[in-house]
This record gives structure tokens, sequence and C-alpha cells, in this order.
């Protein structure tokens, strides 16, 4: 590969002399013939420069200095077309320009990535990118905020500087000031090591701070209901219509599989009669825009049919915000009598475990259903419970009984 060409001439823009009677000097930087031109913010008296040799004329003090100053910029244009030359896929002259008057460093700080970053995601709402997911990365954006006022006591830092002290005291800041739970935690810079790669993937870092750092997450068991449990829940009278609805669409969920913002926009054209001549919903998670088809059972069409007409804008269920949701999946929990930490988010708990796993559904089929790409985050929603072990191993003996009974009678013969 053959090297580069630079060069870095100085010139006097005689046609603009100012009140002072100075003229600016202007650089011409060239590379591979492409060229740059740009005011080095000096000046001098037109009568003092020397246009053969691009200097200031003579070898007085004043023009010593000057010179001197010409110099400098000079070593500063070639350190930084060294730089680019070294670390990047290709230099030019527009990058030496920029690198040289500061526009490149004074883009290139951690939060001013971020938020760009932010706002560009802000731009994806509804296209490919969600309420939910913003946030996550604006409370990241904070949280990094934060760490660099209370540590480093500064607003922002140039990319170049994080390292791996860097990270590792990002994280025992958000597990001590912050207060963050492991997991928790480990989603923090998971957000802050995507930035890393956005600002790796531009040329701006050339080191991971990331290289000898592993981000951990805890397996954490969120819990699912048993069926004497949905049964508590179906069967309670509660005299707040507020709690029927709330128990109504749980319920649709727990044997649905849907996430939250995918029953809230559920519609009735999602509503279709499948193959088999039975109603499906048929829709796609608005977190991975994947397909999710799902049978609908007996006890969901019999809470679509109780809402049926009554509800306004072509609603299908009652619903209401998430907050809200969960706050009143307590008050039930407590009124059933159920020892748990009911969410809005254990009924896709259920659904994978209690409602289709353990009943004989092939995980397989539940990845599928809840929409997800990968079968280990089915393995995450479901679990093997003891009473399918049970199930199962009852058919094994039952099998091993009857190949006992069939060589027993083969002695005999």
């Amino acid at each position: 590969m053959s090297k580069s060409t630079f060069k870095i001439l100085f010139y006097l823009r005689k046609n603009q002399v100012n009140k002072d009677g100075k003229a600016s000097i202007m650089i011409r930087l060239s590379v591979n013939g492409e060229v740059s031109q740009f005011s080095s913010k000096l000046e001098i008296e037109p009568k003092l420069w020397d246009t053969k040799l691009g200097k200031a004329a003579g070898n007085s003090m004043n023009a010593r200095q000057f010179n001197n100053l010409m110099d400098d910029i000079r070593t500063s244009l070639r350190n930084h077309y060294h730089e680019i030359e070294n670390h990047e896929a290709y230099v030019n002259a527009e990058k030496v320009r920029n690198a040289f008057l500061g526009y490149s460093i004074r883009q290139n700080t951690l939060l001013e990535l971020f938020r760009s970053h932010n706002e560009d995601a802000r731009k994806l709402i509804g296209i490919s990118k969600t309420e939910a997911t913003l946030s996550k990365y604006d409370r990241a954006c904070r949280r990094l905020e934060e760490y660099l006022k209370a540590q480093y006591k500064v607003t922002d830092i140039a990319l170049k500087e994080i390292d791996h002290k860097f990270v590792t005291g990002f994280e025992t800041y958000l597990r001590t000031v912050s207060k963050c739970n492991e997991n928790t935690t480990a989603k923090f810079i998971q957000t802050f090591r995507m930035i890393i790669i956005v600002a790796k993937n531009n040329g701006w870092i050339f080191k991971d701070p990331f290289s000898n750092y592993k981000i951990r997450l805890k397996r954490v068991d969120r819990g699912y209901l048993t069926d004497l449990e949905i049964q508590q829940i179906i069967e309670k009278k509660f005299v707040s219509s507020r709690l029927e609805y709330v128990r109504d669409v749980f319920i649709f969920s727990c044997f649905t599989g849907l996430a939250y913002i995918d029953v809230k926009q559920l519609t009735p054209n999602q509503i279709c009669t499948s193959f088999d001549g039975k109603q499906w919903i048929m829709t796609h998670r608005q977190k991975t825009d994947t397909n999710v088809n799902v049978p609908l059972l007996n006890i969901p069409l019999a809470i679509l049919k109780k809402y049926e007409g009554k509800l306004p804008n072509g609603q299908l269920l009652p619903i209401l915000s998430n907050q809200k949701l969960n706050s009143y999946l307590k008050e039930i929990a407590d009124l059933c009598g159920i020892n748990k930490n009911i969410t809005f988010h254990l009924a896709r708990h259920t659904f994978a475990t209690t409602t289709t796993l353990s009943k004989g559904v092939p995980i397989e089929t539940v990845s599928k259903m809840l929409g997800h790409t990968n079968i280990k985050t089915t393995q995450i929603y479901a679990r093997v419970v003891n009473e399918k072990i049970s199930v199962d191993m009852q058919i094994l003996s039952d099998k091993l009984d009857n190949m006992e009974k069939f060589a027993q009678n083969k002695q005999e013969l």
C-alpha cells in the first residue's frame, strides 16, 4: 500500500486587509491531491510577508516569533496527520483540518455521543424503537452523567480517556451509590458498552475498555402462578370493577402469553379464524417485531366475549396503565391470599410454565407462541415443574411395566 502524500502551504490572503493593515495567513493542506483551505488565525502586514518562502520576512525578533508560531502549527498538523494515518482506515485533508481545529475532539466525548445516539433513537420511536427502549437509554446516560460529576468532577469526558478503570469504577458506583442490584447494574453497563461500540465503529477510539471486562447477569427466578392460584383469581368475586378489569386482562395474558404492550394494542383484525377453523391471535411483538400466532383457548375467548362491543375506540380489553395494573395486581394477590409478587409480566411466565409446558406442550411450540427468536430466552420463562416431572416419569414407568410384562410372558412360553 503506497503512503499518502501530505503537504502544508502557508499563504497570504492579500485581497482582504483589515483596518489595521494586516492580512490573514491561510493554510492549504493537500493529501493525495485533495485540498482543504482554512485560516491559521495569524495576521501580518503584507509588506512583512515573504511570498516565495511562505513565512515572515527578515530575521527580526518579531519575524522569528511569528515563524515559530507557524512551525508549531505545522508540527501540530503533521501530528494529527500521522495519528489519523496510523489508526484510521484512510486519511484526507478534511480529517486533518477538523482534528487541528478541534472539531472532532469537541464532538468525540462520551455524553455528547450518548445524547446524540438517544436523539437518533427518539426519531425512530414507532418505527424500530419503543418508548421503553428510549427510557432505558436515557436512564443509562443520566447514570453516567452522575458518575462523572461524583467521581471525576467533570460534566463530560473524552472517549479516548475511557479505560478499564473507568468501566469498573462505574460498576462500583452503580452498586454502591446508586444502590442498583446486580442485574440492573449489568443492564446499565450493557447500554454503556453499546455506546463504546458506536465510538469504535466510527474510529473515534481504538482500544476497547471492555476487552478484559465481563458483564455478569444473574439468573433470577421471577416465578409463576400454579393452576390452583390461577383458579383462585378466576373465581374471586371483586366488589370493585377496576379489580375485575385487571383480573380479566391478567388472566387473558396467562392463557395467551402476550406482553402488556401487545395486549394493549390488540385489535379486532388480529383475531383471525385459522386453518383449523378456530380463533387465533395473529399479531407481532412490538418489542422484537416477530410474528406471534396463538390459538385462543376457551378462557381468553370468554374474556373477549365479555367485553365485546362495550369498550370505546375498538378496544378489545379494558387496559389501564402498566403502573396501575401492577399496583392493582398486588391488591388482587392480597385478596386471594397469594403470597407472591404478582406483576403483569408474571402472566407471561405463567403461560410458559403452567399453561403450556407443564401440560406437555413442547418448548419449541411455547417459544414460537411467545415470539422468541432464541429458545434460550424461552428457558428463562418456562420451568420444568415437579408436576411435569411426575407425569413424564409416570409415562416412563408405564412403558417399563409393559416391557417387563412382555419380557416375563416371553420367559413363560
